[in-house]
């Protein structure tokens, strides 16, 4: 990860640690880049959510694009999907999504896309950090090489019809309720369940440039829990700001996480010969339920660490077709180079109108161990991840639980925290165990005070 860019774009309060200078340069460079520097225009493409300061970066944004020469085409609100598919099928040389995803109103983010709609490599993202940081100089545009902007909310529309065109099943008389965070899904997620013939039941769709986050969408699942049991839907689906992420709501309003879903549709794929290797692409974090899920149908794994960079990396270095995290983001490599909340609930509905079996059946298999997660605040995190003493202990652990749970010891990306994870078969076994290991960092006075 470089200075201002981390595995999600260059996230911040807005005007605080990501600022409307920070956006100028960034398009001033991007526009340069892919365009000036090779001797042609360059077309870039932007969607935004319906964050207030979202408005304020995508102007920013195409100043410093059009003042280097570029082309701007604005999708407006939109999904970080959407803008990623576009990229790609319309042959623009890199794509920017304005979110801060799950964050609260006030944070915002860029996101960067290659010209394949993938997250842009590192290389490139540390040319830009060395524009921003006044490492580099490049060019205004003059005259006729002034760049523009150009209205493409037809690029939104052409990703609902690529989504529509998903399904293979009607949708007739099916119930289905959806939270749409007040987000970027707000003006296309209703659009495709109505197009396909549901019955479609929406929450959260009043975006005021506020409330993007605020007490609902999937990192608020509750609401929607209730609301499908209170209508008496068939199923329920909420999406995050920008709808990368979906979590699904069973018929009796029980929670379905993301490796519900990756255990769901990686068996829908095994039973019609289409899961590629055999394989499902998982974070450490999923939980010790899905594993044993897992290994109950014969399906194979790989874990990664946590980010859904690294779900895209694994699969595509080894050809696997499906991968994601617990909290909701799912990657089809078939159809999308990113986590898409609206394919992901399609993917769904897709599974359990061919086996025709409720949501709460489909899930049951995978039975969530208990889970004990404690942070520990340290000196340094890889004097106490590496300290022997340390990895005795977590051993140590490992082989009391043997085949009936895991321990998981990990540090942040962000603070100066040790994780340490343990699932079993009980709250007070995971509790007892998480505690011998902290209390180890603790003895050899690795602990910040």
């Amino acid at each position: 990860m470089g200075k201002y860019f981390g595995t999600d774009g260059f996230r911040g309060e807005a005007n605080k640690n990501l600022t409307f200078e920070h956006a100028v340069k960034i398009g001033r460079f991007l526009g340069w880049y892919y365009g000036a520097r090779e001797g042609k225009k360059a077309k870039i493409v932007i969607g935004k959510d319906t964050r207030r300061s979202s408005y304020m970066f995508e102007y920013a944004l195409c100043t410093g694009l059009m003042a280097s020469g570029a082309d701007a085409y604005i999708m407006h609100v939109t999904t970080t999907p959407s803008v990623a598919y576009i990229t790609r099928v319309d042959d623009f040389d890199c794509g920017i999504m304005i979110s801060a995803s799950h964050n609260p109103y006030y944070d915002n983010g860029i996101k960067l896309l290659n010209g394949d709609g993938e997250k842009m490599d590192e290389e490139t993202i540390l040319k830009v950090e060395e524009y921003i940081d006044d490492k580099l100089e490049i060019p205004v545009a003059e005259r006729e090489n002034i760049g523009r902007t150009v209205d493409y909310v037809a690029g939104r529309n052409r990703y609902i019809g690529y989504l529509i065109s998903m399904s293979k099943y009607s949708f007739k008389d099916v119930k289905v309720g959806l939270d749409v965070a007040n987000g970027a899904a707000w003006q296309i997620a209703k659009g495709v369940f109505d197009a396909l013939g549901a019955k479609t039941y929406v929450i959260n769709d009043s975006p005021d440039g506020y409330n993007i986050n605020t007490d609902c969408g999937s990192t608020h699942i509750e609401h929607l829990q209730k609301f499908v049991v209170d209508k008496g839907l068939d199923i329920g689906f909420a999406y995050d700001g920008d709808a990368d992420r979906c979590l699904c709501v069973d018929e009796k309003g029980n929670l379905v996480t993301g490796d519900h879903i990756l255990y769901i549709y990686g068996l829908y794929m095994k039973e019609r010969g289409k899961l590629i290797n055999n394989k499902v692409v998982t974070t450490v974090m999923s939980n010790f339920g899905l594993y044993k899920a897992f290994d109950k149908v014969g399906i194979e794994y790989e874990k990664t660490k946590v980010g859904d960079k690294y779900v895209y990396e694994n699969m595509v270095q080894n050809g696997h077709r499906i991968g994601g995290e617990q909290s909701g983001h799912i990657i089809f490599t078939k159809y999308a180079t990113t986590g898409d909340g609206i394919l992901t609930s399609l993917k769904l509905m897709e599974v359990m109108l061919a086996k025709e079996k409720p949501m709460s059946e489909l899930a049951a298999p995978v039975v969530f161990y208990p889970q004990v997660l404690k942070n520990v605040r340290v000196k340094s995190k890889p004097e106490a991840q590496n300290d022997p003493d340390v990895q005795d202990s977590v051993q140590k652990v490992a082989d009391d639980l043997g085949d009936s749970g895991r321990i998981l010891v990990r540090e942040s990306g962000t603070e100066p925290v040790i994780r340490v994870m343990v699932e079993a078969d009980t709250d007070e076994i995971c509790e007892k165990y998480v505690d011998s290991v902290i209390e180890v960092i603790k003895k050899k006075g690795h602990i910040e005070e």
